[in-house]
């Protein structure tokens, strides 16, 4: 089975991609297909044995779309000047036409060159000029909605398609009727109708796709973020190329300022580059020659030549731009049951119009009556909003993840993340960074820039120790000092010189090598029993410090874990580690329950007891070692791992590396599955209301309507569920 993302083209509400999905979906060597709206896409799972993507292209056409080929970039093309200018110019044809056909009705100036008992037939004239008009402003629906009858889905478009071709053809006989001498025949035209219950409809798809461009600003920023050429050195000399241009292997140049065009390793020079629309981390990183460059980030302040090597849709933008636009093309159970019910819903309200129809006939209420309520019958009942409630709230939430640095794979999990009440986390690089830092600095005689001249020794050691320091420097940007008589002392620690004195840095061996006598071993037993590794720091055969190295914490850790537990969420820690330092960490952290001494293979066993107890578990690890458990659990959560975001297999990833992000994921997905259930219901309660008073229930208390009045009521419903999911910002 093979997985495609095809851009569609000719999409304009929800009926129109519940019905190239159910088309799509009836065919041979099709799994699944899921169309997007909002995406304008479809993703297609197909057999490649039987299908190539001609024959998909092919299926798109039959259902009366256009296929733009495979998915490359979001566009917001919908709402262009364009487009403006025909709403408007159908806008002010629209109140023509009601002043025409109505005007007289409410005692408004007429025009006598077209007023209907004086001039009918300049009256029927106009006003069939100016509905034909309409119905090529409106021909999209009309075929939308034909196509969809001859291929047994009939759909939104196919109610508005009947209603309003019966009442053109009801007009037009009463206008032959008229032309023959039957003048009384001219009070039964409803050209107005048909015109204004297109117009209607056109106006909530134009407000529809304002919204939907608002939906698509999260990722439009990542697609944007890449520059549109860059710098290749060709032998030698440099050239001027576009991103498409650029092969593996390429050796790219980026000067301060410039953005980084592929993501690659940097073979010569260095720099500090912001990647914090990646990261989250807002001070800039400092690279140098073996250091891997992301596409997008900013170079700040060197000169650096990279070889490409992830291009074009290997990229991780690219890969981050894939994974927001797949997990939106993908469905939440509960949108699927909306659709259920919308296919359904509108076979049932076709056969309810035409019972109506020949019920009025049969109590002899006449055809003109019949016809007016079969046409506001099928027009009040259209699912538009029904069809709009899930996925305009998906896409949205979508969005919202995306800007905070949450990438979700699939819009169920939006769906599931509200279920959570088991969070798991790995310990080492989940809730600890996975790399040592400085945890702990005793300092006996607050020595100035103790640290700067730590670092600055250790920076010419390859102890891993040392890395604690060197990133300590970068991280607070302090400059290396001159060091000179450097000395690596084997299994003990280190000797150099800064300035005009001498230092030692080491365990407690060192000390007893250059007889330095020793009155802090209290101290060190402290730090040794929080699992530090303990550096001396001699200057002049004189202790001046004690420092601990760890594997330290990851900052809000304690604030998530505490707020975690007030939602009544219990949290665990699965960790390898011995039990002693696991309990340690899990009682700092207020972690109800510790499993450790666990191999990797055994994570995924322990996942599977927690969820036959019940539990709808999270589990949050760093998405290599973990990968059997997050693939075993409800919902896999991986921490950024740099440039493999494409290889984890977790359901979610966060980009900011901050597991507050597992708190705003199970926010917005209860807000998320709140306004979903709200749009439902206002879509539901609106239908279950309005087609018995357009069935005439409530005419012996004076209250009707005409198909006028249901096409507006139809958007205003449309619009309370837009409205209710723009909410959700």
């Amino acid at each position: 089975m093979k997985k495609i993302i095809l851009s569609i083209d000719g999409m304009t509400c929800s009926a129109c991609s519940n019905g190239l999905e159910k088309y799509l979906n009836k065919q041979n060597g099709i799994k699944e297909a899921s169309v997007n709206l909002v995406m304008a896409n479809a993703m297609i799972e197909y057999d490649e044995k039987l299908l190539n993507i001609s024959n998909l292209e092919e299926f798109v056409k039959q259902a009366g779309f256009k296929s733009l080929g495979e998915f490359k970039e979001i566009k917001t093309e919908s709402n262009n000047k364009k487009e403006k200018i025909k709403f408007i110019i159908f806008t002010i044809l629209a109140i023509v036409t009601l002043y025409i056909s109505m005007g007289h009705m409410i005692n408004l100036p007429t025009i006598n060159f077209l007023n209907p008992e004086k001039n009918s037939i300049n009256y029927m004239v106009a006003l069939l000029i100016l509905t034909l008009a309409f119905l090529w402003y409106g021909f999209d629906i009309l075929k939308n909605g034909y196509i969809n009858l001859i291929h047994k889905t009939p759909n939104m478009d196919t109610l508005v398609g009947i209603g309003v071709i019966a009442s053109l053809g009801y007009s037009i006989y009463n206008m032959a009727m008229v032309l023959q001498g039957h003048n009384m025949h001219v009070m039964n035209l409803y050209f107005e109708s048909a015109a204004i219950v297109i117009y209607f409809i056109k106006l909530g798809r134009y407000l529809d796709g304002i919204s939907k461009d608002k939906t698509k600003e999260a990722i439009q920023k990542l697609v944007k973020i890449t520059p549109n050429s860059a710098v290749i050195k060709v032998d030698g000399v440099e050239k001027q190329v576009t991103l498409d241009e650029i092969n593996k292997g390429d050796i790219v140049i980026s000067r301060p300022g410039e953005k980084i065009a592929v993501d690659g390793e940097i073979i010569l020079g260095k720099a500090h580059l912001d990647e914090s629309f990646i990261t989250g981390e807002s001070k800039p990183v400092a690279k140098e020659i073996g250091g891997t460059v992301i596409a997008g980030s900013i170079n700040y302040d060197g000169y650096i030549e990279y070889k490409a090597q992830r291009i074009g849709k290997e990229s991780t933008i690219s890969e981050i731009v894939r994974l927001v636009v797949e997990a939106a093309g993908t469905k939440a159970p509960i949108a699927k049951v909306a659709d259920k019910v919308s296919g359904i819903f509108v076979p049932v309200v076709i056969l309810i119009a035409i019972i109506t129809f020949f019920m009025y006939l049969i109590i002899g209420q006449g055809v003109g009556e019949a016809l007016t309520t079969f046409v506001t019958v099928l027009v009040v009942a259209c699912p538009c909003s029904l069809g709009l409630a899930t996925p305009l709230a998906i896409v949205i939430s979508e969005g919202l993840c995306a800007g905070k640095g949450i990438l979700v794979k699939k819009s169920e999990i939006l769906e599931n993340a509200q279920k959570v009440n088991t969070v798991v986390f790995d310990k080492t690089g989940t809730l600890t960074y996975g790399k040592l830092k400085i945890s702990k600095v005793i300092d006996y005689n607050n020595t100035k820039n103790l640290l700067q001249i730590v670092g600055s020794i250790e920076a010419k050691s390859t102890h891993p120790i040392g890395k604690a320091f060197t990133d300590y420097l970068e991280e607070n940007k302090l400059k290396k000092l001159e060091v000179s008589n450097f000395e690596n002392i084997a299994g003990l620690g280190i000797k150099a010189r800064v300035e005009e004195n001498e230092y030692l840095l080491g365990n407690s061996k060192l000390l007893e090598k250059y007889e330095i006598q020793n009155n802090h071993i209290e101290d060190e037993k402290s730090l040794a029993k929080e699992k530090n590794s303990i550096v001396y720091v001699v200057q002049n055969k004189e202790i001046i410090a004690l420092i601990g190295i760890n594997d330290v914490v990851r900052e809000n850790a304690k604030e998530i874990i505490s707020t975690l537990n007030k939602k009544n969420i219990e949290t665990i820690m699965l960790t390898g580690d011995n039990k002693e330092t696991a309990e340690k960490i899990a009682n700092d952290l207020g972690i109800t329950k510790v499993i450790s001494n666990v191999m990797p293979s055994q994570k995924a066993d322990t996942i599977k007891k927690l969820k036959a107890e019940n539990k709808f578990v999270m589990m949050c690890g760093d998405g290599i070692n973990d990968s059997p458990a997050l693939t075993a659990c409800d919902i896999g959560v991986s921490v950024n791992t740099g440039t493999d975001i494409a290889m984890d297999s977790s359901d979610v990833i966060l980009t900011k590396n901050d597991l507050t992000s597992i708190v705003d994921l199970i926010n917005i997905s209860k807000k998320t599955i709140r306004n979903i259930k709200q749009n439902l219901f206002w879509a539901f309660f609106y239908n279950i209301l309005m087609i018995p008073i357009a069935i005439g229930i409530l005419k012996p208390f004076g209250i009707s309507i005409n198909p006028m009045i249901a096409s507006l009521a139809m958007v205003l419903s449309s619009l309370t569920v837009m409205l209710n999911a723009l909410r959700l910002k």
